[in-house]
């Protein structure tokens, strides 16, 4: 009998009424009722943690079992990893799984869930294939729902390949997970479709239940929304991707997850730009919990640009503090110490930059490649062409790309160092004989080179490079020609040997009507017709007439006052200054002096108005 009169089995009869109505509170009140009477009764303790669980009480069930571990025993397992499992203790839940003497199917969809957190994706598919080709229960779909979540961050965050499991488009949630696998492949239109397609199917599931309303249908739909933005992105279509992230912000979905990824996507597209907005937007992405919905990759992308953000501020003590704890964290990676450089270039300090970069350079060749490729870029900008080719020619991976090598033969022109340019030439020609001897790429470099030196008047070295071409097509005329133009200045012989090679100036003419080609459009020069030759007349035809046209003659302009009876100036013809006659001009009178005096003062009447010349 328990307290106040109440018999166990009456609370064990409330205990079951409140389960089915899902009462736990209530239910727990009977249960503590009866473990008082009985602290080790393991039904009454096991159901307390269920109704706990069900409450959201994670740690108080969890101390729960602690405290009664040797009663419970295993007979709580699943629970206790579903606990740590919810209180983000992912690797005390992993352990609690595989320390289990048996392992159920429960244990195994809970070992799924903890696998995909710990973004052990190979492991993880494993049981959830297992799980779905051994069950056989109304949960089938759910399985199927996160094994394509499995293979979509497989193909996000992982270079294996894929292998197609079949699996189906019935949902909106496959069709959504099957959308972010195309986009971890590249193909971008087709996922974009796939997207519609979950958009579509998503309308309609929530279509039919008359709770919903079109708020919760939008919210439901903004992690698809946010993922087609994430398309128009890539895309380069970024006004609509932008437009699309704000609709999402405005939604305040309950996901913290995807709202940090919005964000941080916003973010990217404002770049320097806008840069007000991208710190309002910088809040969203330190929300609490969003390091446990997130890929480490996800979080270490948001970060990247939360250091990109101070710089773009002018926050350089922040943007170096930043910088600094990611290469504490991701010693290997090139990222933070681009960001560190490019701080440095800000504030003009380029040769702290370069030795910051050699010497990361240094201690992590395998990820030597992008930072060589800053060095050298700085190495420009500092006027040091010289020592941005050694920088260059040192990127083992980069070194005989044709990109390269055409960079290398630039740089080297500039400099007026032939010598070294050649060099780049024949190592590039070299390694590609060795490798892939008369491929595309291995010919035009031995072209590129035969044309560089001929350029340079390096005629004699150019020869191995012209008759290796030529042997690989003798109709080459052009080439040819070229190595006859280089041994004549060697081996005239053997030019003249190879000039019978060359084509008869009977197999070289073309059909080609040459005034049509003069008068052509676009003709630099147009022969003039042939002028009539004097003399040669055409000959007539009977009763034709020859007729001349009489010109009119102009009768000229005679001058104003024109006296036909006088007779003309002989001095005409001469400037006025030269005539016999010119006495010069003729000095007239003083002009008045007006407007000097008082306003209205006249020159004239000056006299007449001065009173000290009157008599008194």
């Amino acid at each position: 009998m328990a307290s106040g009169g109440v018999s166990v089995a009456s609370l064990w009869t409330e205990v079951n009424r409140c389960g089915q109505n899902g009462d736990y509170t209530r239910a727990l009140k009977a249960l503590t009722k009866i473990l008082h009477e009985n602290r080790d009764d393991v039904t009454a303790l096991h159901c307390k943690i269920v109704c706990l669980i069900q409450n959201g009480s994670f740690k108080e069930a969890l101390n729960v079992m602690n405290t009664h571990s040797k009663v419970l025993g295993s007979e709580v397992v699943f629970e206790k990893a579903y606990c740590e499992y919810r209180l983000n203790r992912v690797e005390s839940a992993l352990k609690t799984i595989e320390g289990a003497p048996e392992q159920t199917d429960k244990l195994k969809e809970l070992y799924g869930q903890v696998l995909y957190r710990l973004e052990r994706y190979n492991e993880c598919k494993s049981v959830y294939t297992d799980l779905i080709r051994n069950s056989q229960d109304e949960y089938e779909e759910e399985r199927k729902t996160n094994l394509a979540a499995v293979v979509a961050a497989m193909s996000q965050w992982e270079s294996t390949p894929l292998e197609d499991l079949g699996l189906p488009d019935s949902t909106y949630e496959l069709c959504y997970n099957a959308a972010c696998t195309l986009i971890g492949q590249g193909q971008l239109t087709e996922a974009f479709n796939k997207l519609r397609q979950a958009e579509e199917l998503c309308r309609i599931s929530l279509a039919d239940d008359s709770d919903v309303t079109e708020e919760d249908i939008e919210s439901e739909l903004a992690v698809i929304h946010s993922q087609m933005a994430y398309i128009m992105q890539l895309q380069g279509r970024t006004d609509e991707a932008l437009q699309l992230y704000n609709q999402v912000i405005k939604l305040k979905p309950s996901d913290v997850g995807l709202l940090a990824v919005t964000a941080n996507n916003i973010i990217t597209i404002n770049k320097d730009q806008n840069v007000f907005d991208s710190k309002k937007k910088v809040k969203l992405t330190n929300a609490e919990g969003v390091e446990h919905k997130l890929a480490k990759k996800q979080l270490q992308a948001i970060d990247f640009n939360k250091a990109l953000l101070s710089m773009y501020t002018n926050q350089a003590d922040q943007c170096r503090k930043l910088s600094s704890s990611l290469q504490s964290q991701n010693p290997g990676h090139p990222r933070p110490v681009l960001i560190q450089v490019a701080q440095l270039c800000r504030e003009k300090q380029h040769s702290k930059a370069i030795e910051l970069l050699q010497q990361f350079s240094d201690q992590h060749p395998e990820s030597a490649s992008g930072i060589k490729l800053t060095m050298a870029q700085l190495y420009l900008v500092q006027g040091h062409v010289t020592k941005a080719c050694d920088v260059l020619r040192s990127i083992e991976e980069f070194k005989h790309k044709p990109g390269m090598v055409s960079a290398l033969v630039t740089m080297y022109s500039h400099e007026e160092d032939i010598d070294s340019a050649i060099d780049v030439f024949k190592q590039a020609i070299e390694h590609y004989q060795s490798e892939q001897p008369g491929s595309a790429v291995h010919l035009a470099l031995v072209r590129e080179a035969a044309n560089f030196k001929l350029k340079y008047g390096r005629k004699k070295e150019a020869i191995s490079d012209l008759e290796q071409l030529w042997k690989q097509n003798t109709k080459d005329i052009h080439t040819l020609a070229q190595l006859i133009s280089a041994y004549s200045l060697v081996d005239t012989d053997k030019a003249k040997s190879l000039s019978k090679h060359l084509p008869s100036a009977d197999t070289m003419a073309f059909n080609v009507d040459v005034d049509e080609l003069e008068n052509s459009h676009g003709a630099t020069y147009v022969r003039k017709k042939a002028a009539k030759v004097i003399g040669e007349t055409l000959p007539k035809e009977q009763g034709q007439v020859e007729i001349k046209k009489k010109k009119k003659k102009k009768r000229g302009k005679l001058p104003k006052n024109y006296d036909p009876k006088a007779t003309p100036d002989p001095e005409r013809w001469l400037p006025m200054r030269e005539r016999s006659y010119y006495r010069g001009k003729k000095k007239g009178k003083k002009k008045e002096q007006i407007g000097k005096g008082t306003q209205g003062a006249t020159a004239g009447a000056s006299a007449e108005l001065d009173a000290s010349k009157t008599g008194q």
